[in-house]
């Protein structure tokens, strides 16, 4: 039996009792009807008979009253026709007992009364004979149709009565048969449902059971509705995945150790996260370094790891999760400090997401990256190359004095070709003047040394300067340089010293990437956060995949011209950034480019 057919007899008891409920209601209904009709027709009919005979009767007392006074021309009238006519009704509606004699008498009456009329107009006393005849027969009458309509007035106030009492009779049996239809259909109702889904909750059972590793469950269902065919279904497909588990258990558990001792076999820490946070597994480099006990990583979360590692790693889920690609450091200043028993360590993450058969990320795989040494090392490369620049800087100084004074001719006239010399080697004294700068800035940008002395000053002026100080060069490349600023000041807070390395930068870099009879526009303008840098050119262009990556130290576009060692941009952005302020660039190759910078217009307010 299909499981629709079975539906249907769960609710064929109720249905049922519907019906029943229905009939009966018809039934009382149709009684309450018919007894209100047969009132009508039996006794009502022979009331309006009775009152309307009485009426016709007074008519004709009054006529024959007047006769008998001598009246002569009094009208007949229709009264003896009508009072006939209702007394045929009564005969013909003769409904109650007694009700036949009263009517047979009250037909005698009327004959004795029509007797006495006719006797009293031959009278030669009419007056005598209608008080002794007339009156006589009348009251004769009265009394016989009275006795009628009383007859018929008991009977409608006693069939009334009857009627009341047989409807609260049926109403009191409506709803012992309502409220005993209804428990019957529902416990039927009830009965048949928990015998038809008793097989579902088998099923359900089985299932539980299965999700909860019990292989071995099944519904073993019977019958041939659609919920045995399902149980037959979930028996096979659990067959079919015990199968597969027992042929392909032992593979995953070999595939399993093999991949843990892989990583356990790496010297740095490596963690595999869900996407909620949770570590999934880690390796022994791991445990140790997040000093956790062994067997306790995996099921931790994040936000139980030591804050500042905590906020790092957090930063790289979310990076990974949001669909961004794998995190790849920039370099060593985005390693963690970890302080360990056995000294501080260095860890640089990595990370690339995991994927599920849909292609949707489901976590993450981090490594972290033991840096110490090679951090220390470039510390000390560092300190070496800041040393031998700071040792430069003398001599490279008595060096620009004496080129300069012997361009200057202070130690005697020069030839032509002395002069072009001293020429060349002043521009290169230069050059080495600005890449011993550059190395300095750059040596104490990587220490935290960047000392800024911030003061409000007018931007129109820093940057009047700045082109002002580019203008030789701009010339004697060809190019034009045009300054836009508004209209009064332009409000900043800065350093005016640095903030002129970052304006010489990007004005020097646009001059030397435009190309003869090119334009560079240097414009100042007001905005929310303060006062907005921009150095426009019209050169090759920068390609998107390089826009971020020029701000990288020692890093010059492939094929660019060549003017430094790649710390300029580099510099600049730190500059910018130590003063609460951002420097970017919006290029397009073949288009030019424009780099920007914006500056406060008030000073941080100090931590209260």
């Amino acid at each position: 039996m299909t499981l629709r057919r079975r539906l249907l007899i769960a609710q064929a008891p109720l249905a049922t009792a519907l019906a029943l409920l229905g009939a009966a209601s018809l039934r009382a209904t149709t009684s309450l009807g018919e007894s209100s009709e047969n009132i009508l027709k039996d006794n009502h009919r022979s009331v309006i008979a009775a009152q309307r005979m009485l009426g016709a009767l007074q008519e004709l007392d009054g006529a024959a009253l007047r006769r008998a006074l001598g009246e002569r021309e009094v009208e007949p009238g229709d009264g003896a026709e009508r009072f006939e006519a209702e007394l045929r009704v009564q005969e013909g509606n003769v409904t109650e007992r007694g009700e036949a004699e009263v009517t047979a008498r009250l037909r005698a009456a009327w004959t004795a009364y029509r007797q006495a009329l006719a006797s009293t107009a031959a009278a030669a006393r009419p007056l005598d004979a209608y008080r002794e005849a007339v009156q006589t027969a009348s009251r004769g009458v009265r009394a016989a149709a009275g006795e009628i309509l009383d007859l018929n007035q008991d009977a409608i106030v006693r069939k009334s009565n009857q009627a009341s009492r047989t409807a609260s009779r049926n109403l009191e049996l409506f709803l012992a048969g309502t409220l005993a239809a209804l428990v019957l259909g529902l416990l039927a109702s009830v009965s048949i449902t928990a015998r038809m889904v008793r097989p579902l909750s088998s099923l359900a059972l089985a299932v539980r059971r299965f999700g909860e590793g019990d292989v071995e469950a099944r519904a073993r269902p019977r019958g041939g509705d659609e919920i045995a065919e399902l149980g037959r279904e979930f028996d096979v497909m659990a067959d079919r995945l015990e199968q597969y588990r027992r042929s392909s258990l032992g593979d995953l558990l070999q595939a399993q150790q093999a991949s843990q001792s892989a990583i356990d076999s790496l010297p740095d820490p490596v963690l595999v996260l869900d996407g909620q946070g949770a570590i999934l597994t880690l390796n022994r480099a791991a445990e140790s370094v997040l000093q956790l006990p062994a067997g306790e990583g995996p099921g931790r979360r994040l936000d139980t790891l030591e804050p500042g590692l905590r906020e790092r790693l957090e930063a790289v889920r979310a990076h990974v999760l949001a669909g961004k690609g794998p995190w790849v450091p920039r370099g060593f200043e985005e390693a963690i400090r970890l302080d360990l028993p056995d000294g501080p360590r260095r860890l640089l993450p990595r990370a690339a997401a995991l994927y599920s058969a849909e292609g949707a990320v489901t976590g993450l795989t981090i490594v972290l990256q033991d840096v110490t040494r090679l951090v220390r090392f470039d510390e000390l490369k560092n300190d070496l190359v800041a040393t031998v620049a700071h040792e430069f800087r003398t001599p490279l100084t008595s060096l620009r004095l004496a080129v300069h004074m012997l361009a200057e001719e202070a130690a005697g006239p020069l030839t032509e070709r002395q002069a072009d010399l001293l020429a060349a080697a002043r521009q290169d004294c230069e050059r080495l003047q600005a890449i011993v700068d550059d190395i300095l800035d750059l040596s104490s940008i990587q220490a935290g040394r960047v000392e800024l002395h911030p003061r409000p000053l007018d931007g129109r002026g820093l940057l009047a300067e700045a082109v002002a100080e580019a203008g030789p060069s701009a010339s004697a490349a060809g190019v034009e340089i045009a300054r836009e600023e508004p209209d009064g000041a332009v409000a900043a807070v800065a350093d005016p010293e640095r903030i002129g390395i970052v304006l010489s930068n990007l004005i020097g870099n646009a001059v030397r990437h435009s190309p003869a009879g090119g334009r560079v526009t240097a414009r100042v303008a007001r905005d929310r956060a303060g006062a907005r840098f921009e150095v426009h050119d019209d050169g090759e262009g920068i390609p998107r995949q390089y826009q971020e990556r020029i701000f990288e130290r020692f890093f010059q576009v492939p094929g660019s011209k060549r003017g430094g060692v790649g710390l300029g941009l580099y510099i600049s952005r730190e500059i910018v950034r130590a003063h609460g302020g951002e420097l970017g660039v919006e290029s397009e190759p073949g288009r030019g480019s424009t780099f920007w910078f914006q500056l406060p217009a008030e000073p941080p307010r100090a931590p209260v």
